[in-house]
């Protein structure tokens, strides 16, 4: 059966509100998802927003799968990835894997990247958000053992909330 996930780019907010990333001005993965090593992945949504107050030169925002080439990035906890059915097992159960070269955010290194696979590409002001619902039947799928990537680049840095809706 099916499992609906959403993976957000922080760890999952408690007492305090969810804390925003970067851009920064160079190439970044905001969002990294690595999927069990049996698992297919459907994207049925994802989506972006900044919170930059003077419109500027659009961010470059991509969604798109790197093959097996991963980032550096902060390794999501299981409490960071949201069930979003409510017999959704545990996330890390064998949905996704949770080290710092698999399911994560903030990246600090890109790595070596041979090939893409671009699911969604979008110019994004900086004072403004996008959100893509794919249509049923003809959502992206995300293959076993691949790098899911939310990445961007931007003329000048703002915060950015990214995310990922994912049925496995």
């Amino acid at each position: 059966m099916a499992q609906l996930y959403v993976v957000y780019n922080g760890p999952s907010p408690t007492v305090a509100a969810q804390v925003p990333v970067t851009t920064g001005t160079a190439i970044k993965t905001l969002l990294q998802v690595k999927l069990g090593t049996q698992n297919f992945g459907k994207i049925v949504e994802w989506g972006i927003s900044f919170d930059g107050s003077a419109a500027a030169t659009p961010i470059k925002c991509e969604l798109l799968e790197t093959g097996t080439v991963f980032a550096t990035v902060t390794a999501h906890a299981a409490s960071g990835i949201v069930k979003l059915d409510p017999n959704a097992v545990d996330p890390t159960t064998s949905n996704f894997i949770l080290t710092t070269t698999g399911t994560g955010y903030t990246a600090t290194g890109e790595g070596s990247i041979s090939a893409t696979r671009m699911f969604d590409a979008q110019l994004v002001a900086p004072t403004n958000q996008y959100l893509k619902q794919f249509p049923l039947g003809r959502e992206p799928i995300v293959n076993v053992s691949t790098s899911l990537r939310v990445r961007v680049t931007a003329g000048a840095a703002v915060n950015a909330y990214c995310f990922v809706v994912v049925e496995v």
